[in-house]
């Protein structure tokens, strides 16, 4: 997997995860969902992603411009 796989993956399992902990739990994980939208539209206007820049360090491949 590349990292924009991954990035996209992990953002879409936490704002699952927080939906149904919302559900479940208790109302206030909705910061959680809260957060991960903020998260991708700074990432969208600035193209600065945390989860990207670890994903790099750690060695998972990026994706080429035709893949």
């Amino acid at each position: 997997m590349t990292v924009d796989k991954l990035v996209r993956l992990f953002a879409g399992l936490m704002v699952l995860i927080s939906v149904a902990l919302t559900y479940f739990v208790h109302p206030y994980w909705m910061g959680l969902t809260i957060f991960v939208g903020a998260n991708l539209a700074q990432s969208g206007l600035t193209n600065i992603c945390p989860l990207a820049s670890i994903l790099k360090k750690m060695g998972v491949p990026e994706s080429t411009p035709c893949g």
